[in-house]
């Protein structure tokens, strides 16, 4: 598949495209070690979001230990200043049969995506640093953007409408991460192009497994869910944000 053919139903799902402004900020050479530590720490927390879906509504005592120990050590080199690991080594560990088996179809459907998206994420987190390291620039502690703590305002707060919420609101966040690597992919140089499109396909296969999932979960059609958070989301990408980052909105009081 194609990179227009991969983008395509991205840009048909989201509400809104990455605006001008921000990428007139994001192509500044000054601004790239703040985008990529930013990046990095935004895989670390995918990964998080789908181990913690894991651990509440399927994993046993022994499945959420394992989940915890996957983890742990990303956590505490990004999180806690703990001394960096072997990643290649800890991504070996990852493997949907620690996890438990399960009768319910969209339990094992959730165990299956979800572990897999956590060691897609965690890979694409120590290819993030591979790249830093590899230009010399340090791992320095960033503050959060308000973008996901934004949208899972939107989460509806009873079962299963709570989960389905949850995956919706994932299936966005891939979605933007997806269109922003696109958008952002031409102003940058020659390797940083090549890696950042070579994110595009997980990150939308990613988005459309939550989508499935949500769906597979509800008793009820999703579509104006998907509409409303939608458009949430949009809102929070149109506008205007202090902070700059990899998925902030309309950069303002930028020098």
């Amino acid at each position: 598949m194609s990179y227009p053919e991969i983008l395509a139903p991205v840009l048909q799902f989201l509400h809104c495209t990455t605006p001008e402004a921000w990428l007139h900020e994001a192509r500044k050479p000054k601004n790239l070690p703040l985008l990529l530590t930013d990046h990095m720490v935004c895989e670390l927390k995918a990964a998080q979001t789908a181990m913690l879906l894991i651990r509440k509504y399927v994993a046993d005592q022994k499945g959420a230990a394992v989940l915890l120990e996957w983890l742990q050590p990303y956590e505490a080199f990004t999180f806690r200043e703990g001394p960096e690991p072997d990643f290649i080594a800890l991504h070996k560990q990852i493997s949907k049969s620690a996890m438990p088996q399960t009768s319910s179809p969209w339990e094992q459907a959730l165990i299956d995506r979800m572990v897999l998206l956590i060691k897609e994420e965690l890979h694409h987190f120590w290819q993030v640093r591979e790249v830093m390291a590899a230009r010399n620039i340090p791992y320095v502690k960033i503050t959060a953007s308000r973008y996901a703590k934004g949208l899972l305002r939107s989460i509806r707060t009873h079962e299963p409408a709570t989960l389905v919420d949850k995956l919706i609101c994932g299936a966005y966040i891939e979605a933007r991460s997806c269109e922003r690597f696109a958008a952002l992919a031409p102003w940058l140089d020659g390797d940083l192009q090549k890696f950042y499109v070579s994110l595009l396909r997980s990150e939308a296969r990613h988005y459309q497994d939550y989508l499935a999932l949500a769906r597979q979960i509800s008793v009820d059609d999703i579509q104006a869910r998907v509409q409303e958070i939608g458009e949430a989301e949009a809102a929070l990408i149109l506008s205007e944000d202090t902070e700059f980052r990899f998925h902030s909105g309309v950069p303002v009081n930028q020098a």
